[in-house]
């Protein structure tokens, strides 16, 4: 199964959130060079294109339909395919901006050196990555890979924590970096319509469990997982559901 641009974007103004936020703190007047890894559908990279307007900027991803939507999207500016793990720039960049991607990868304590040797001298990495493996939505994933039929197919795909907590990364590039800032807030998100926590995960986290199974096993899965999820996040009596998500960011100066 791959990306689904559609259902990424059904949520766009909670995700947007969180990069709008990052984008706010970073602390550079006039960038020349300016590269969003994991740009997704590059509705984050228009905004980086928005607030510097001179620079040349870059959106990168490795999902051939997300990089499809951003062509058509915004073909004015610059999408190339490239894996992030392996990436390396052509010239240093004056900011390398990276907005819920890095939760994918593993290893970030190579990972985060490779990239933000990238950044030029005065320039900036800034990153937002969720950090909810804990959260009921993650939590109720591997238990419904753990008490199924598919538990043996499915339980390779069940990863550990890949995001640390703040000191892990300031411990990190403390000895590499001019300037650090890092912080990590809970954003308590306000979602509608039926089951909308199944609906966030299913662009997200739950993608790569359904996308290994097959029917009857497929809704089979999912109904379960509905299941489990329906309990932790019960609706308002307004109807609407409280999803609380814990997001971490850094912005380091090269």
């Amino acid at each position: 199964m791959s990306w689904n641009p559609d259902l990424y974007l059904a949520f766009g103004d909670h995700r947007l959130r969180p990069a709008l936020d990052l984008i706010a703190r970073i602390p550079l007047a006039a960038p020349k060079r300016i590269v969003d890894l994991g740009c997704g559908p590059g509705n984050v990279t228009k905004l980086l294109a928005e607030r510097w307007p001179q620079a040349r900027v870059t959106g990168i991803d490795n999902a051939p339909a997300m990089l499809e939507r951003a062509r058509k999207d915004y073909p004015r500016l610059d999408w190339r395919q490239a894996d992030i793990a392996s990436w390396r720039a052509e010239e240093p960049v004056d900011l390398l901006f990276t907005n819920a991607a890095l939760q994918w990868l593993d290893h970030h304590e190579a990972l985060y050196q490779h990239l933000f040797a990238q950044v030029s001298p005065g320039g900036v990495f800034a990153v937002q990555v969720p950090r909810n493996d804990s959260s009921p939505s993650h939590v109720a994933i591997r238990d419904t890979v753990a008490e199924g039929p598919w538990c043996e197919r499915l339980a390779p795909l069940v990863r550990s924590e890949r995001v640390h907590p703040p000191a892990f990364y300031h411990r990190l590039l403390t000895p590499y970096a001019k300037g650090l800032d890092i912080w990590d807030i809970d954003y308590l998100q306000v979602l509608s319509g039926e089951d909308p926590v199944v609906e966030w995960t299913k662009a997200t986290a739950l993608r790569p469990f359904l996308a290994a199974l097959e029917e009857p096993e497929l809704s089979a899965f999912e109904a379960q997982y509905r299941e489990r999820v329906r309990l932790a996040y019960p609706p308002e009596p307004d109807g609407r559901t409280l999803f609380p998500f814990r997001r971490l960011f850094l912005v380091a100066r090269a």
